[in-house]
C-alpha cells in the first residue's frame, strides 16, 4: 500500500504555491502597473512628449533673447518662424518635393538592401569571397557621400540616377557591415549541434546561421535608412529641381534661414519615422527574442 502525503507537508506546499503565486502577480504589477495607479513622471508618452517641449521652448528662448555665448542663435530662425515657413512651404504645392525625396530614398535604400545583405551574407560565410572583394569596398567605405557627386554625374546618364546612387551609398556600407559581422558572429556550438545531428549544409546555412545574424542585420537596417536621408542633401545638390533637401539647399544658397532650419527638421522627422517602422518590421521576423521591460 502506497504510503499517504504527510497532511503538514501537503500544508507546506499549498503555503509555498500561494506566496510564489503573490510574488509573481507582485512582480507583474511592479513590471507592468496599470496606467491609471501611475504618476504622471512614470508614464513614458508624457515624458516623450515632455522631451520635444522643451526642446522646442528652450530654442525658442535662445533665438528670442539672440543668446550669443560661444554658440551665436543672433541668427538662427525660432521655432515660430520655422513654423511660419512650414505653413507657407505646405500652401504651395509641396508633395512633388516629398515624392521626389521619398523615392530617391527608398529606391537607393532597397538596392542598398538587396546587394548589402546579400554580398555580407557571402563575405562572412565565405572565406575565399572574403579575400576577393571585402579590401576593396574597405578602401572604398570612409568616403563620404559629398565626395561621390563629382563621379556620379561623370558615371550615370543623368541627375536622377547619381542621386539615387548616393542614397545607396549612405545606406549599403553599414547593411553590409553588420550582415558581415552577424554571420561571422555565429555562435560555434550550435553550428556543431547541428553538424552532429546530420544537418546538411544549405539546412545549416538557412535554420542557424541567417537566424543568428538577423538581429545584427536589423541594426544595418535601421541605421541605413537614416543614412539614406542622411544623404538626402548631399544627393540633390547635384541638380534636383524638387525635393526637400533641394528647398533646404537653395534656402541656403538664397540666405532665407527658416526654410534651412524646416527643411532639416522635415528630413529629420521622415527619417526618424522610416527607421522606426524599419525596426517594427524587422521585430516581426524575430518573434523568438525577448525585449527588455525598461
Amino acid at each position: 500500500m502506497p504510503q499517504s502525503k504527510s497532511p503538514l507537508l501537503q500544508w507546506y506546499k499549498g503555503v509555498a504555491y500561494r506566496i510564489d503565486y503573490l510574488t509573481k502577480q507582485k512582480q507583474s504589477l511592479y513590471l507592468h502597473p496599470p496606467n491609471k495607479f501611475l504618476p504622471l513622471w512614470e508614464n513614458r508618452k508624457f515624458r516623450r512628449v515632455l522631451s520635444l517641449i522643451l526642446f522646442f521652448g528652450i530654442w525658442q528662448i535662445l533665438s528670442t533673447i539672440n543668446f550669443n555665448f560661444f554658440v551665436n542663435f543672433r541668427f538662427v530662425p525660432s521655432p515660430v518662424q520655422v513654423f511660419q515657413a512650414t505653413i507657407h512651404f505646405l500652401s504651395r504645392n509641396p508633395w512633388l518635393h516629398f515624392k521626389a525625396s521619398i523615392s530617391r530614398v527608398l529606391i537607393g535604400y532597397f538596392v542598398a538592401v538587396g546587394l548589402g545583405c546579400g554580398l555580407g551574407i557571402l563575405i562572412g560565410w565565405f572565406q575565399k569571397i572574403e579575400d576577393l572583394i571585402f579590401i576593396p569596398l574597405e578602401i572604398l567605405r570612409p568616403i563620404p557621400a559629398v565626395s561621390w557627386i563629382p563621379l556620379a554625374i561623370l558615371m550615370f546618364p543623368n541627375a536622377e540616377t547619381g542621386m539615387i546612387y548616393i542614397t545607396f551609398v549612405g545606406a549599403f556600407f553599414p547593411i553590409l557591415i553588420s550582415t558581415i559581422r552577424g554571420v561571422e558572429g555565429t555562435d560555434p556550438l550550435l553550428l556543431r549541434v547541428g553538424q552532429s545531428l546530420g544537418a546538411k549544409q544549405h539546412h545549416i546555412f538557412t535554420d542557424i546561421v541567417i537566424p543568428g545574424a538577423l538581429p545584427s542585420i536589423a541594426s544595418g537596417l535601421v541605421i541605413g535608412m537614416g543614412n539614406s536621408w542622411f544623404c538626402l542633401v548631399t544627393a540633390e545638390i547635384l541638380a534636383g529641381r524638387y525635393g526637400v533637401g533641394y528647398v533646404t539647399w537653395e534656402s541656403y544658397v538664397t540666405s532665407h534661414y527658416p526654410p534651412i532650419v524646416m527643411g532639416m527638421l522635415m528630413i529629420g522627422f521622415m527619417g526618424a519615422f522610416s527607421a522606426w517602422g524599419v525596426d517594427q518590421l524587422t521585430r516581426l521576423l524575430m518573434p523568438w527574442r525577448v525585449q527588455r521591460v525598461k
